[in-house]
């Protein structure tokens, strides 16, 4: 009982983040244009990092324009998430 308490809490700690976005760091964008960029690709060993059924080709950090709303990412497993309207999202959580 005492380790599924300690295992609870810790995925408790785990998705309470400053901003509220699980699987990214979110910052509003200076234009109120949409940015996307991944900054953690999952161990970089789980064969082509994909967005939404397309190949990601800039390096790890970069971003680039995207639009709002649901996308989906794989690496080895595939996440939704969702992309809020004028903000720079830098994916960098791949946990459950």
């Amino acid at each position: 009982m005492k380790y599924l308490f300690i295992i609870l809490l810790s995925l408790i700690l785990v998705a309470c983040n400053g901003d509220n976005y699980l699987r990214g760091e979110v910052k509003p964008s200076t234009n109120g244009k949409t940015y996307f960029g991944v900054i953690d690709d999952n161990g970089g060993e789980c064969g082509p990092l994909l967005l939404d059924g397309k190949p990601w080709s800039l390096a790890l950090g970069e971003i680039t324009e995207i639009e709002a709303g649901e996308h989906t990412i794989h690496c080895g497993v595939s996440i939704s998430f969702t992309v809020p309207e004028g903000v720079i999202f830098k994916f960098d959580y791949w946990g459950p």
